[in-house]
């Protein structure tokens, strides 16, 4: 005994169901803008911080030297002065904020370097369109399913390996720097106080430089796996693209029952003044047009009412039904139909055709 399975191959179909197979819409991208979700890698922002900060130091590092020495030499001789004098909380606060004023006017040129090189990275990543509704508060965040999901997420995976990754260059590079440094650093007890400062600053800021250039180049591979994934995550199945295209546009099935309304509507208003009419000029099966001409209200005529097919023969009957003529003229009958709108007065090159027709009319009615 056979039988017979009828399988539905479509189900299998590639995009079918749920499946987010389709690019995403200028609106699914904009909506998602403004909800504060970009490609965005903040890794790359905080390694070009690093990079600018360590830059300026070596940069900047004889002026920031000579500048510390000077804070330090005058906060000292500021506490001699005091000590003479009632020491007491107002005093040690006034000591305290010159020193570390002192100390902010010193690193205004690294702040500023490392502020505008943050302000600079996030434009390149994101454009300049801030929005605020990131920074409400979404009840959602607080579900603890949620939050056991984004813990064993993919993406956690990921963020788990590139910490992995960072802490080995760090370590790495460390190593390999103190190594190469370990004879002049059992040397640092014969050095001078500046001369020991000034190799101990070098070491440092060329550990910084090294290390924020290894994280400049995973920052550019976040960057890049970041549009990747938000790409894919921005993805529509069919279903969203046929809905966001309802929404924007209105259901096609309500917009063909309001035009039918409105053509109704239409019909039914141009039904009404066709009795006022002069002529009916037909072809004589396919159209119909109704025309009157009133030299006191406009300067040439006006077609009242057309139609094609079943609505041609509808006019045809009304015309009869009211006792206005019916003329056949085939090429005038085409023309108005297909050059001039209802209610509009009729082009130039149609006024000798439709006075004829006129003027046999007014002949017949003597």
């Amino acid at each position: 005994m056979e039988r017979l399975l009828k399988y539905e191959l479509q189900f299998f179909a590639e995009g079918s169901g749920g499946e987010k197979t389709e690019e995403p819409t200028a609106k699914k991208l904009t909506d998602a803008r403004q909800e504060g979700q970009v490609a965005k890698s903040t890794d790359l922002v905080t390694a070009a911080a690093l990079f600018t900060l360590f830059v300026t130091l070596k940069v900047f590092v004889g002026t920031i030297g000579k500048g510390f020495l000077g804070a330090f030499y005058e906060f000292y001789n500021n506490i001699e002065k005091i000590a003479g004098e009632e020491f007491n909380i107002n005093t040690s606060r006034a000591l305290m904020q010159e020193g570390l004023l002192s100390i902010l006017k010193i690193l205004i040129p690294v702040l500023i370097a490392s502020f505008f090189t943050v302000v600079a990275i996030n434009l390149f990543q994101v454009k300049w369109k801030p929005t605020a509704k990131p920074l409400q508060p979404k009840f959602s965040k607080f579900n603890p399913i949620s939050g056991m999901k984004k813990i064993f997420s993919k993406d956690k995976v990921v963020d788990l390996f590139k910490e992995l990754i960072k802490i080995g260059a760090i370590l790495t590079i460390a190593y390999n720097t103190l190594k190469n440094q370990s004879a002049m650093l059992l040397k640092l007890y014969d050095m001078e106080l500046m001369q020991a400062i000034i190799f101990i600053g070098n070491i440092v800021i060329g550990l910084g430089i090294n290390i924020s250039i290894v994280f400049l180049i995973l920052g550019l591979a976040d960057y890049l796996y970041q549009k990747f994934k938000f790409k894919k995550d921005m993805r529509m199945t069919k279903q969203e693209i046929k809905d966001e295209y309802k929404q924007s546009e209105g259901d096609p099935q309500i917009k063909g029952k309001i035009k039918a309304k409105m053509r109704e509507v239409s019909q039914r208003r141009m039904m009404q003044s066709l009795p006022e009419a002069d002529v009916v000029i037909t072809n004589p099966t396919h159209f119909a047009a109704a025309i009157k001409y009133d030299r006191e209200k406009s300067d040439a005529p006006i077609l009242l009412a057309k139609g094609a097919d079943y609505l041609a023969q509808k006019i045809k009957e009304a015309a009869r039904e009211n006792k206005i003529h019916i003329v056949e003229n085939k090429p005038l009958a085409r023309m108005l139909y297909y050059n001039v709108e209802i209610g509009n007065e009729i082009p130039p090159e149609l006024y000798q055709m439709t006075a004829e027709v006129l003027a046999y009319v007014y002949n017949l009615n003597k």
